[in-house]
């Protein structure tokens, strides 16, 4: 929880800056810039993760896994895409974590692995 806000805590002051100038958009901004710092460094464990799984030959366990992260990403794009963010993307957002531990939990109660 606290490793993303260390990798990325100079792009939470900015958008906090621009949050306090209490324009659209200045705030959207700020939302966008936190958007995609979110996927970069989702995009940068999941290919950290995969390149260990491939090099070190382990035994493949985590597609629920992958699949949630991948949900997560896709469904943040679209979110980002859009002009102007509203409140309930925010709060669309914030929920994208605990969905996707709850995704996780339905794709090994079907049997993925």
């Amino acid at each position: 929880v606290l490793a993303p806000l260390a990798s990325n805590g100079s792009e939470l002051g900015a958008a906090i800056t621009l949050a306090k100038r209490k324009t659209v958009a200045k705030a959207t901004a700020g939302v966008s810039q936190l958007l995609g710092a979110g996927s970069m460094n989702n995009t940068m464990c999941l290919g950290v993760f995969l390149a260990l799984i491939y090099f070190r030959n382990l035994k493949w366990t985590f597609t629920a896994e992958t699949i949630s992260i991948l949900t997560a990403e896709i469904v943040t794009a679209l979110i980002g895409m859009k002009t102007t963010q509203t409140l309930l993307d925010g709060f669309l957002i914030l929920s994208i974590y605990p969905l996707s531990i709850g995704l996780v939990a339905l794709l090994e109660s079907v049997g993925l692995q």
